[in-house]
């Protein structure tokens, strides 16, 4: 599916109340929690793109609370390169599918 094509899915009351209950729920950057940062999140992120799948886009499970700085800068990086960049309190890498935190 083309961008143009499920576009339309950010401006549903659905989307608006389901971005509304995770900012409710989580109003911090998580990205920025990881890292001892304490900002208000504006952003609601899929954590998984959801490449136009309604199913996914509305899964509450698949979202998450980030500042814009963090989407617009570490979460990109994530999705050009395939991996979280930074490391967290203890010293680890952010990144799941890092080796150091297997």
């Amino acid at each position: 599916m083309a961008k143009a094509d499920w576009h339309y899915l950010y401006n549903t009351k659905a989307w608006r109340e389901l971005r509304l209950a995770q900012l409710y729920a989580c109003p911090r950057c998580v990205y920025c929690l990881a890292v001892g940062k304490d900002t208000a999140a504006n952003v609601v992120d899929h954590k998984t793109p959801h490449k136009g799948d309604p199913v996914l886009f509305h899964d509450p499970a698949n979202l998450q609370s980030l500042c814009k700085t963090c989407h617009d800068a570490a979460k990109a990086t994530l999705e050009r390169s395939g991996v979280l960049p930074g490391c967290g309190l203890d010293g680890l890498p952010l990144d799941p599918a890092h080796h150091w935190r297997r």
